[in-house]
């Protein structure tokens, strides 16, 4: 504590603190620490001197709205009365406050029983239209979830494409690289199959999960959508995670009704993430746009063999 009887606040934790005497959640604080991971927003781990935690997430970026839309986005999945999700306990313009929850759980029987939350979940009611009744945020870019009727169309204009022209990745791809993304998408249909729309995490990799008490995995951070709910899986497959996770996918499997070759489909899925983090780091995401490439490579036009000598 200082000599005031505050805490000691590290660096970029004073928004924190203020928010929360401002919300009448000031005193009694022991500590604020910083708390690991998040591209758009800090995250602070708040100690009050009877023990209790709470997490604080704050942002200094022009995102308009940011914790509103990441509340709803935390209530919808609730509400599917599957998927658990940390207790929001106060929503400002500049802090979203979160009950703390411990990090995700590495056992088998946490992910198996994830796995059974998320594909009951996804065999909620599916919708024909795809999309959402708000723009929201992957990353630090918003999310454009205008209502389709067609599930290939939302993807290839408001997964793919969308993302072409911010700046930072007009700079990291060059025409070549557009012109493969627009192959793919005119062969969309081809690639991936017709599914029907669910609510979707949407942005569901590893460092988005968190273990409530006893080991059940909660979400953290969605980007909500109702579209096809192997987008969700795509984050999972394609991002660094637990060798526990494995059993996940097992039972998932088992239990959804993706057609066959889902696995086959992750990479196309997951393009929408690297296109999110080549539309916000522009070139220095050298592993997204390297990523990217590969996933693309069939759609690159082939170069003709000359003529004979």
């Amino acid at each position: 504590m200082t000599a005031g009887g505050d805490p000691a606040v590290p660096a970029g934790a004073a928004l924190v603190l203020d928010e929360l005497r401002a919300l009448g959640r000031g005193g009694g604080i022991a500590a604020i620490s910083r708390l690991s991971g998040g591209s758009i927003a800090d995250a602070w781990l708040v100690t009050y001197a009877d023990g209790t935690e709470v997490v604080g997430k704050t942002v200094t970026a022009d995102l308009p709205g940011v914790f509103a839309v990441e509340a709803a986005g935390l209530a919808a999945l609730r509400d599917t009365g599957h998927l658990v999700t940390p207790r929001v306990l106060a929503v400002t313009s500049r802090l979203l406050l979160l009950e703390a929850l411990a990090p995700v759980a590495s056992r088998e029987r946490s992910w198996e029983r994830f796995a059974r939350d998320l594909a009951a979940a996804h065999s909620g009611p599916a919708g024909n239209r795809f999309g959402w009744h708000h723009d929201g945020y992957l990353g630090r870019i918003r999310q454009v979830n205008t209502w389709t009727g067609d599930g290939h169309e939302f993807f290839a204009e408001h997964r793919l494409l969308r993302y072409l022209d911010e700046p930072p990745a007009e700079q990291a791809l060059n025409g070549a690289d557009r012109r493969a993304v627009e192959r793919l998408c005119a062969r969309l249909p081809e690639v991936i199959p017709a599914m029907p729309a669910v609510l979707t995490h949407g942005d569901l990799w590893s460092g988005n999960l968190v273990s409530r008490p006893g080991g059940r995995i909660a979400v953290i951070d969605p980007a909500v959508s109702y579209t096809w709910a192997e987008v969700d899986l795509s984050m999972l497959w394609c991002s660094p995670r637990p060798p526990a996770a494995g059993r996940f996918f097992e039972v998932y499997a088992e239990l959804s009704s993706s057609p066959p070759g889902w696995a086959d489909r992750m990479p196309v899925l997951h393009l929408r993430e690297l296109f999110s983090m080549i539309a916000t780091f522009g070139p220095a995401a050298v592993a997204s746009i390297a990523q990217a490439r590969e996933i693309l490579a069939l759609f690159y036009p082939r170069r003709q063999p000359g003529p004979a000598r």
